[in-house]
């Protein structure tokens, strides 16, 4: 007996063999996968157990969004088609005249059950209330790795300083399974404050998460202010080790690649985002070359607009095969390099490869169903190739996390969706629009797009 068997589908594990069933089962037990093999094999074995149908489907990995800013989605469209700096402008505008744990809740709830349609079963997580996260979270069944986040500001949302944050920072990690913190960067927190939140992560043995290189101006501005890059900064200051993640990495040189591979850290690498924003291309394939663990971001609701990982995938799969000065290779990147950073590369560069991101023995059963009965993934030539380039969130049939079915048949389970619309677009009718007049229409925004003014981050 088994608690759970999914049988009759193609297994694509993800494993190091990149191990593939046609006609494949997996069963769970305890929120674990405990076999896998053919459907015939299996449903012999766990006659009695409950099973969830996946004939006509393909069983994969559930997703890894290794960065992420969940309760943005309260802002979504208020933010676009501007850069880096004016978004960080108006979005901090935005977040400090309403943040709260309540809201920071809702917001995050509504993320979740757009990741779990998505096929998205871990998420990355930077920001304000992360407790009101993690809280969301558990009724969701969602595994949200999140902690204290750190900025050099008095708000938004909550008043406090980097020293009571620093201080309360060891209540907030006694709440969360996957401990973590989260220093936004390193423009907006002095060396000596990277350094105590460095030294909380290694006293709670803790994930270090943090903003680098997005773009031009922010390189600028730190080695500005301290005669250093960002990454550079980050290696001399001891940030730069196994369990640090640094989101975008867009900017770098090729020693500070170098660096990162070396120190062990990984790479959350958000291809939609940085295009959005314009703020440049990573160099995904020298990262991979030197061996740096690398996964796939959405970033924030507001900087990229959707939580899916499809989109993420499909760019990073196709947009460094054409770089300015050098030859056009179309066999840069591709479509089974792009899925594993989306699935087991992304567990492993976030810090929990051997909990997730894989089809394998012994691993938390966070699973996806998707729905090959669509014309656009017929025929089935190669299922990596259907997923990079063809496939979408809507074909998630069903999601299981912990080997709990959280999405069954399209139907969201933990998640009253309807409620989570509603409580947000009420929330967002609240807010005043960028130029700080209320808001008319709560989904429209008048305000023209703003170039960057030549002010540092």
């Amino acid at each position: 007996m088994t608690d759970l068997l999914v049988t009759g589908g193609a297994v694509l594990t993800a494993d190091a063999a990149d191990t593939y069933i046609p006609d494949g089962a997996v069963a769970i037990e305890g929120g674990r996968i405990v076999a896998m093999g053919t459907a015939s094999e299996l449903g012999a074995r766990y006659r009695a157990a409950p099973t969830l149908d996946a004939r006509g489907c393909l069983v994969m990995p559930g997703m890894v969004n290794a960065h992420a800013h969940s309760a943005m989605t309260l802002f979504r469209g208020r933010a676009d088609d501007v850069d880096l700096q004016v978004f960080l402008e108006r979005l901090v505008a935005a977040e400090s005249a309403v943040l709260t744990a309540e809201v920071v809740r809702i917001a995050v709830r509504l993320a979740l059950a757009e990741s779990i349609r998505a096929g998205v079963t871990t998420a990355m997580d930077m920001y304000w209330f992360p407790e009101a996260g993690l809280a969301a979270a558990a009724e969701a069944g969602f595994r949200l790795v999140t902690g204290p986040t750190f900025m050099d500001v008095p708000g938004p949302p909550d008043g406090l300083d980097f020293a009571a944050r620093l201080r309360l920072a060891p209540a907030s990690l006694g709440r969360s399974t996957t401990r973590c913190v989260t220093p936004h960067s390193a423009y907006t927190l002095a060396p000596e404050q990277l350094l105590a939140v460095a030294e909380l992560a290694r006293e709670h043995d803790a994930l270090l998460h943090i903003h680098a290189a997005e773009n031009a101006v922010e390189v600028a501005s730190v080695r500005a202010r301290y005669g250093r890059r960002p990454v550079e900064l980050l290696h001399d200051l001891g940030l730069l080790r196994p369990g640090t993640l640094l989101a975008h990495a867009v900017c770098l040189t090729d020693e500070e690649i170098a660096l990162i591979a070396a120190s062990g850290a990984g790479v959350a690498h958000c291809p939609v985002s940085n295009l959005k924003l314009a703020s440049g291309v990573a160099p995904l394939p020298e990262l991979l070359a030197a061996g740096v663990p690398v996964g796939l971001g959405t970033d924030g609701a507001v900087s990229a607009n959707a939580l899916d990982l499809f989109g993420p995938i499909r760019a990073a799969a196709t947009l460094h095969r054409v770089t300015p000065g050098a030859a056009p290779d179309p066999t840069l990147i591709g479509a089974r390099a792009s899925v594993r950073m989306a699935t087991v590369d992304g567990a492993r560069a976030i810090g929990i490869g051997a909990l997730t991101g894989s089809i394998e023995l012994g691993k938390a059963a966070d699973l996806v169903v998707l729905d090959l009965n669509r014309p656009h993934l017929t025929p089935r030539h190669d299922p990596w190739s259907m997923l990079a380039y063809a496939a979408g969130p809507a074909d998630v049939r069903d999601t299981v996390i912990d080997g709990r079915i959280v999405m069954r048949d399209r139907r969201l389970l933990t998640i009253d969706e309807g409620a989570a619309i509603e409580e947000l677009n009420a929330l967002a009718a609240t807010l005043p629009n960028p130029s700080g007049r209320p808001n008319r229409d709560p989904e429209m925004n008048d305000t023209p797009p703003t170039r960057a003014s030549e002010v540092a981050p």
